[in-house]
């Protein structure tokens, strides 16, 4: 099975969202402004929460949000652009 993870966000400091931003660029591909999607792996997973615990959580005001949707990529479907992604992502 190949499984996606979506990282959805709304951070309203420019200093926090711009270090998540580069955080998930290590993992993944923006998909949209505050939307990036990731190969997902039990391993990945875990890094990506560990993370946002350790790292990000203390950092946020009120009403920020990170929303860690995990699906099948077979079962997503894209238009658009969307569709130009490489389902075949791999991450060295």
């Amino acid at each position: 099975m190949n499984n996606v993870i979506i990282v959805a966000y709304d951070i309203s400091n420019n200093k926090t969202r711009s270090k998540f931003s580069k955080f998930l660029q290590q993992f993944g591909v923006r998909v949209q402004f505050s939307v990036y999607e990731i190969q997902s792996s039990k391993r990945v997973l875990n890094i990506v929460k560990s993370a946002i615990k350790a790292n990000f959580k203390k950092l946020f005001e009120d009403g920020d949000s990170i929303y860690i949707f995990t699906t099948n990529q077979s079962k997503t479907e894209r238009y658009g652009s969307a569709k130009l992604l490489d389902n075949d992502l791999i991450i060295l």
